[in-house]
């Protein structure tokens, strides 16, 4: 089973699995625009500063998307939302199947399972996998529903692997380890954050808190994104892989090349 995944923008990445096509995520539109972060309120804006890697035709067809929440733009922007409308399924919050009100849209709830039938990939199935969008609890509601995914197939020796979606590290990671054997852990970084909003809010997973996300799930693959290209994501580059090659987990991240597909 020859399984590989590309970093196309932000939190968008391509996994091919046997043929079978997934995308994450859909960030598709250029650099250098103003977006307004949020659906509804509160309201936040963000600059982007990086294109995708992958053109349109690059991409090319896809089986299914999954689409951890609909309501930030550096997770969906305005290409992605058209993108989206052409492939056959796409798995996300039952609240974006409210906002999106597209018919290939199916909502679903933490832990919930979802089968797919392909020849491509035996027994394909999705977890939805809870995620808390924000470092202050009482502001989850907030902040709006966001969820992560394990995908499984047949003959995975392993684990599975898992996407994390925008989230901190909070009890839901500790239950997924409970449940699931992670083999491969694709995790949101970049310690988003609106400061103006609120002094301590923070909205994805900063070095210290990947760090303990991979000791905790102990899987043998860390593959970071998310964490470069926009306004809001408050640990540099540089500061991210420094505090990440300082740590005892180091040989387990695997940094990718944007646009490269990468064997895994």
């Amino acid at each position: 089973m020859k399984v590989t995944i590309t970093h196309i923008d932000t939190a968008c990445v391509l996994i091919n699995i046997n043929g079978f096509k997934i995308l994450t995520d859909p960030t598709l539109d250029q650099k250098d625009g103003f977006f307004p972060q949020y659906v509804s309120s509160p309201m936040a804006f963000s600059k982007k500063y990086c294109s995708p890697a992958l053109s349109l035709d690059e991409i090319g067809t896809i089986d299914l998307v999954l689409l951890s929440h609909d309501h930030h733009s550096d997770n969906l922007d305005k290409k992605g939302r058209i993108f989206i409308q052409t492939v056959p399924i796409v798995l996300s919050t039952k609240d974006a199947v409210k906002r999106l009100k597209n018919t290939n849209t199916i909502g679903l709830d933490d832990w919930q399972e979802y089968s797919i039938e392909t020849e491509k990939v035996k027994n394909l199935k999705i977890t939805a996998i809870p995620a808390q969008h924000t470092n202050i609890k009482r502001l989850n509601k907030v902040m709006g529903k966001v969820i992560g995914f394990v995908i499984e197939w047949e003959g995975q020796q392993n684990g599975c692997l898992y996407i994390s979606g925008d989230t901190v590290l909070f009890d839901g990671l500790y239950e997924l380890e409970k449940r699931k054997k992670v083999d491969i852990a694709i995790l949101h970084l970049g310690a988003g954050a609106f400061p103006y909003l609120k002094k301590n809010l923070r909205v994805t997973m900063n070095g210290e808190e990947a760090i303990a996300a991979t000791q905790l799930l102990n899987p043998n693959i860390v593959i970071p994104i998310h964490y470069e290209g926009w306004w809001h994501f408050k640990q540099s580059v540089k500061s991210l892989k420094n505090e990440i090659e300082k740590s005892v987990v180091k040989e387990k991240f695997l940094w990718l090349e944007s646009g490269v597909q990468t064997i895994l």
